[in-house]
């Protein structure tokens, strides 16, 4: 299937699509992925970034100072958050794929909730053109070629 020309609206029709699919027929390792992600982020579920080791050195390793959507710092806007670009109540499997994850600010993670990337992209659009590049530049295209297979 050649995905390369397909539009953004029916790239994320055919995630949903595969996506809904699968999150019915989760499977006990779907589980331990979603599992992994919490032991990974944090220990005591009491911070939402960056509490064990690799997961601190992980967010050093692909952030700087500012928010990558909403451009301020982060020391004003919550403080930082690893964020699931699709989210993992969906996609449970996706849960540790470093491909779907990205340090956002948590007020924009927040805002963007349990959104697919779709939604989350013409939500953007509508209350934050401005803001369009940056999202439309981070979508989950390799997530979608895995999501073929």
């Amino acid at each position: 299937m050649n995905l390369e020309n397909k539009g953004l609206r029916e790239l994320f029709s055919l995630a949903n699509q595969i996506g809904n699919k699968r999150y019915h027929k989760l499977t006990h390792q779907d589980f331990e992925k979603y599992r992994e992600f919490d032991y990974w982020r944090y220990v005591n579920g009491d911070y939402e970034c960056g509490t064990t080791q690799e997961s601190r050195d992980w967010v050093t390793e692909n952030s700087d100072s500012y928010c990558p959507i909403c451009e301020q710092h982060y020391s004003v806007k919550g403080g930082k958050t690893i964020d699931h670009k699709l989210p993992r109540s969906q996609y449970p499997w996706l849960s540790m794929n470093f491909h779907n994850l990205w340090v956002i600010c948590r007020d924009c993670n927040q805002e963007k909730s349990e959104m697919n990337w779709y939604e989350y992209e013409h939500y953007i659009f509508v209350n934050y053109h401005d803001w369009y590049p940056v999202v439309k530049a981070a979508r989950p295209k390799l997530l979608l070629h895995s999501l073929k297979d």
